[in-house]
């Protein structure tokens, strides 16, 4: 056995070898927040490798993310083909990894896509142990694949950071220990502390921000042409709208014909932005309408209301609290609910509210924690029984 992967006696403390770790990373949103989670363990002295899975290979959504949030990938996987082909692929790339070695003392995934179930399988399968960021967000939607791919990764990582105390109870009644369950808040609060966007005073706020590119809003012709239909309600009774296209959103809307439905004098359809471009935006409106998790949190940090474009939502603090609204792909509940949260008085209370999701110091959170588990020796995986 390599010396740097000799395991020390259970409950004992390794000595001074820093950890060395590898961060996985797949689409736009695990880039950002998975960012300040980098810079936190460089910064604690662990040795860090990125590798970019190739989700999002769309330059648009990821190419110069990685750069701008200072974290250039050390490899970048190749996804080709359809969905079928690249998950496949993903697969492949993640248990050739761990087979070539050297294996990290640690795997850290981020939130709910397909690259945190096949990364943390592959891990597994090479008794690799994982961390998960984001973790026990629930929808409790069966129909939804990044629930499946949330509740596999509870399964299979040995570090579970929760987001929310919420996120944290989902976990426990799933039967994961306590002790491996750390509240931290969310990662992406530490991008916008740092990024220099700040909240927009309530009276200098205009408009509605959407953005829509889950598969369930928008492969299937009739949703698609409900959130069309959303969208030109809320430009006609709040408008403008400035609508970021996602490339897949993009894709659907012309293979269906529905592309000329978002033809209005008060909608403009924009290209996917780069990432402080669409904080701007997002702290400068009046309104978000989404189907993003991202999105959200983001809104909740600004103090912007969310119209929150599914009928749940893993992120049920920000509802709780009266900042966003489920109302799904229904363009008569959008309008009741943008209504209310553009009532000046609620735009207000919305405004002060304190963020649900963290404080903006998650990443120095994690790089402790792990840290301190690596040198306890408490992340090796092992047999019932030993040590």
């Amino acid at each position: 056995m390599n010396a740097a992967h000799r395991r020390t006696p259970a409950g004992t403390t390794r000595p001074g070898r820093a950890p060395q770790l590898t961060v996985f990373a797949g689409t736009r949103p695990e880039i950002v927040k998975l960012a300040p989670v980098v810079h936190a363990l460089r910064t604690a002295g662990a040795g860090v490798r990125v590798i970019a899975t190739g989700q999002h290979h769309d330059r648009r959504m990821a190419g110069t993310f990685f750069a701008d949030l200072g974290v250039p990938p050390d490899t970048a996987w190749e996804l080709t083909g359809d969905e079928p082909a690249r998950t496949g692929g993903l697969l492949a790339h993640a248990l050739a990894h761990f087979a070539a070695g050297p294996r990290p003392d640690l795997a850290i995934v981020q939130g709910d896509t397909w690259t945190v179930p096949l990364v943390a399988l592959a891990a597994r399968r090479h008794g690799v142990p994982v961390a998960h960021v984001e973790a026990g967000l629930r929808s409790h939607n069966p129909l939804s694949p990044e629930e499946s791919n949330r509740t596999v990764a509870a399964d299979l990582a040995t570090l579970h950071f929760a987001p929310t105390e919420g996120a944290r109870a989902n976990l426990l009644r799933e039967g994961v220990p306590a002790a491996a369950v750390h509240v931290v808040g969310n990662t992406v609060l530490d991008v916008l502390r740092t990024s220099g966007v700040r909240a927009v005073p309530v009276g200098r706020r205009r408009g509605v921000l959407v953005t829509a590119h889950r598969p369930g809003t928008v492969d299937a012709y009739q949703r698609l042409a409900a959130l069309t239909a959303t969208v030109r309600a809320l430009a006609d009774r709040h408008g403008p709208v400035v609508f970021p296209l996602h490339p897949r959103t993009a894709d659907r809307l012309d293979a269906h014909g529905l592309r000329t439905a978002l033809e209005h004098p008060g909608v403009e359809l924009i290209e996917p932005q780069p990432h402080r471009r669409m904080l701007e935006l997002t702290a400068s409106s009046a309104l978000v309408a989404t189907d993003s998790g991202g999105l959200q949190e983001e809104a909740g940090w600004f103090g912007v209301p969310a119209v929150v474009l599914r009928e749940s939502t893993p992120r049920p603090e920000g509802v709780a609290l009266g900042q966003a609204a489920l109302v799904g792909l229904d363009p008569a509940r959008a309008l009741a609910a943008a209504r209310r949260l553009l009532d000046p008085a609620e735009q207000h209370r919305i405004a002060e509210l304190p963020c649900p999701y963290g404080d903006g110091r998650t990443g120095e959170r994690i790089a402790e924690l792990v840290v301190e588990a690596y040198r306890a020796d408490r992340l090796a995986l092992r047999e019932p029984g030993e040590g």
